[in-house]
Formats: structure tokens, sequence, C-alpha cells
């Protein structure tokens, strides 16, 4: 491998670490000076010395602590920025084990720490941190994606796994993996995978390829290696080179949450967990169902009430656009949204379907489709439409998060596994709204929702929740 790339690769991701610890001493300090200085009196907590003068003098020791914390804790690991949840987690442990340090010293110490600094401090901290990366995740993403801090990708194994594993690290460009070359068992060699990934040698020579390449990483998929001593060979020749390795199991669709890894006389055992559709649909899914609709109907009303009187004006037509749809186990229901078309929509169906963009598909979709009016599209362009199912959910029919609700004509046309949506309670938003809503294939709809069933958990609904706020306001696929 080229040494000066590899080192400039190497300072790139040393600077990021570093930006992100930066950012992190600096909302610490800022946390800390605001929870000193700021003279705010918490009603149930006795004041004990004067916050003013004890802040100070721990103020310098406070910021050290947390910021071990967070090196002992692993939060700038270069494997955890800009993807999935670990960072978060690691930063919330991080800051706890801050806070039980700090009491558990100032007990010892019989040192009389002022109670209001320390639950300020953590107040005001922990969002701040969290806010940072976030918002660190975001800029490492936008850089991924315009090709910058790439990491180059060499895959091994059969033709079939190398082009899903390519089109799953194509789709998703923020990961910032860039798939260089593909490696084939000597049997089936060919100059590009049915996907087009280039095949630039055999997977019994993997170490020479990855270092000729200039890989960053080679990730093994099925089929790259005939026994488990091959691998151990190739992580021999690999060793000092600088490239990582991974393997993908022969697993899909499976959220880290359902599996843990436990070694069994040196063999590493994945134990999956089984799937999460029954736990989506019992007594704390549906509980915070009714609190999040309440409380989000509430807010909405305003909203609701202005494009209602402005829907009505625009044409003297219904209000609200009531169509039966497909719930829970087969359950039919009576869809609430705000009528974004024409009174006449339905009969005028088939005079536009030459506009549909999933032709052969379930869904009907376009883009340009002439019975939108226009305050409907303003509505649809922001999701007011579907603002009255909040109803739907707090009536049981509907969920927040959930799969798409199907019309009784789509259900007919599903395959065995795709009836497996019909589980839990459809969603106002789900996986399949926050990754692209309209832009998606029928498969890749399918594909999420699945998901979604197998996968679920409250925080996974709060993710998806917060992404929706996101992706409304982008207003990406929204037709």
């Amino acid at each position: 491998m080229d040494a000066r790339r590899a080192t400039r690769r190497a300072r790139g991701e040393r600077l990021l670490q570093l930006g992100i610890a930066a950012g992190d001493v600096i909302l610490v300090g800022a946390a800390t000076f605001l929870a000193a200085r700021g003279n705010i009196r918490v009603p149930v907590l006795p004041v004990t010395n004067d916050i003013n003068t004890i802040a100070t003098s721990l103020g310098l020791w406070v910021v050290v602590a947390w910021m071990l914390a967070n090196v002992v804790r692993g939060t700038y690991a270069r494997a955890h920025v800009g993807v999935g949840t670990i960072e978060y987690t690691r930063v919330l442990g991080a800051s706890g084990f801050t806070a039980g340090f700090l009491g558990i010293s100032s007990y010892l110490t019989k040192f009389e720490l002022s109670r209001a600094f320390f639950v300020l401090l953590f107040v005001v901290g922990v969002p701040l941190l969290l806010g940072w990366r976030w918002s660190a995740r975001r800029i490492v993403q936008r850089l991924r994606e315009r090709g910058h801090l790439l990491t180059k990708v060499l895959l091994s194994g059969s033709q079939e796994r190398v082009d899903e594993v390519a089109t799953v690290l194509r789709r998703e460009k923020w990961l910032g993996f860039q798939v260089i070359g593909a490696l084939v068992p000597a049997s089936g060699f060919v100059d590009t995978t049915p996907a087009g990934v280039p095949v630039i040698g055999f997977t019994h020579e993997t170490a020479q390829n990855a270092l000729a390449s200039e890989a960053d990483l080679v990730l093994f998929a099925e089929g790259a290696f005939p026994a488990p001593v091959d691998f151990r060979r190739i992580a021999w020749d690999l060793e000092g080179h600088n490239v990582q390795m991974a393997v993908v199991p022969s697993l899909s669709d499976i959220s880290s949450g359902r599996m843990a890894m436990r070694p069994v006389g040196g063999l590493p055992l994945v134990h999956v967990e089984p799937p999460q559709s029954l736990a989506a649909s019992r007594g704390l899914k549906r509980t915070f169902d009714l609190l999040g609709a309440s409380i989000a109907l509430l807010l909405a009303s305003p909203v609701m009430i202005v494009f209602a009187l402005l829907t009505k004006l625009q044409d003297g037509g219904p209000v609200l656009f009531r169509q039966i749809r497909v719930g829970r186990d087969g359950q039919l229901f009576e869809c609430l949204k705000f009528r974004s078309m024409v009174v006449d929509a339905e009969a005028r169906l088939s005079s536009v379907s030459h506009l549909n963009k999933n032709a052969g598909g379930v869904l009907f979709k376009a883009a340009d489709d002439p019975r939108i009016t226009r305050i409907g599209a303003v509505m649809r362009r922001f999701s007011i439409d579907e603002l009255p199912q909040l109803i739907n959910v707090i009536n049981g029919e509907m969920s927040l998060v959930g799969p798409r609700p199907a019309l009784p004509s789509e259900v007919r046309r599903y395959e065995t596994d795709v009836q497996r949506r019909l589980h839990v309670r459809p969603g106002l938003t789900g996986l399949w709204q926050v990754s692209g809503r309209s832009d998606l294939s029928w498969e890749d709809t399918v594909r999420l929702d699945l998901y979604y069933v197998d996968n679920w958990s409250i925080v996974q609904d709060l993710t998806i929740l917060a992404r929706t706020v996101r992706a409304v306001f982008a207003s990406r696929g929204a037709y």
C-alpha cells in the first residue's frame, strides 16, 4: 500500500477525532460555566454553599474528568464516528460515569458540592454533547457523500453475495464506503459481476490483491474462503499493512440489538433473538402511541384548522378524504387524510395511469399528478394531509410508527413474505417515510417495512420520529 496515501487517510481520521474531541471540551466547559455562573436556583434542592465559589474551584477538574470518561468509554473510536447508535450510547455512558465519580468523590471526601450545580451541569451538558455529536455526524456524512473521508473497500466472496453487499454500500453513500473491486473464487472468474463490480482477482490471493489495490478494508462475504483456517492465514498476511478486515455474516435485515456474539469453544457463535413483531403490538407501544398522538394532535390542531378551511374554501368539497385501508391482521379501517386531490380523483384514475412511475408494481406513483390541488400540493410536500391520521392512532387503528397503510387491492397482490407487514398496526410514519418516501421502489419499501416489523424497539420508534421531522422539512420524495 502507498505509505503516503495511508498516512494522509490516517491524518484525516485523526483530525476528525480531534475535532470532535475539541468540540466536546468546549461544550463541557460551557456547561460547567453555565452551571456555575447561571445563578439558577433549583427549588427542590437545598442550598449548601456558595455555588460560584465551589463550582469555580472544581470547574477544570470536572472538564478533565468528563473528557477522560469519554476517552475510556471509547466515544472517539473511528468505527463508530458517523454511523450507528453506539456513539450516542457511549456518550451517555461517559456522562453517567462522570456523574457517579463526582457524587462518590464528594461523599467520600465530605466535600460540600452544590447539588444545584451538580444537577444543572448534566442537565445542560448532556444535551449539548449529544447535539454536537449529531451535528458532527451530519457534517461527516455530507463529506462522505461528496467523496471525502472515503474507505476503499475490496469485496471477497461469491458473485451473488458480492453484488448484494455492493448494492447496500452504493445505496448508503453516507457510510463512506467506496467499492473498488471484487475477489471471486477461481471457478467463477469474470471481468465484472452482474451488478457491475470489477473483478480484480481470486479469493485465494486476497492479501496480495488487497495490497496491490491499496484497499483500506476487505469485506469477506459468503464464498470468500472455504475453511476458517484460510481466513486466519489471510489475517496473518495482512498483519502490519494497515488493512482492516470485516466479515459479512449470511444474515440480512437483522438489527444489532437482536444479535450477540458468544464464543463457545473457540467458535464465534452469533446468537439471534426472535423477531419482535409480537412486542410491536403490545402495551408499551400502545401507551407510547396514545400519549404521543394526543400531544401531537394538540400541538398540530391550529395548522389542521387552517388547512381544513383552505381546503373547503378552494372548491367547496369535503375536507377529509376517507379511504378503506388494511390494518393489523388484515382488519379493515377508515383511514383519514386531508383531501389533497380534486373531488372526483378516484374516477379519473384511469386517465392518469400512464403517469405511474411504478408500472407493473403494487403502488401507484405519479410525480406530476394533475388531480392534486394547489392546497393539496402544499399539504403533500410537508405531509400535512396525513395529520388527521393521528385520530386513527388514538382509535387504535394505526400506530405513530409502522409499515405504510395498504389498500385492500394492494394486499390482494401481496406475496407470502409481504403478508408479514400486516402483523403490526400500520404507521403514520415509518422507515419508508424517512428513507425516501415516494422515491423508493416497491422492493425497498417492503424490505424496510419487514425490517421494522422484525426488529421493533421503542428506541427505533423514537429515532424514526426524529428523522421524520427532518424528512418532512426536506420534502424529499413527497408527491
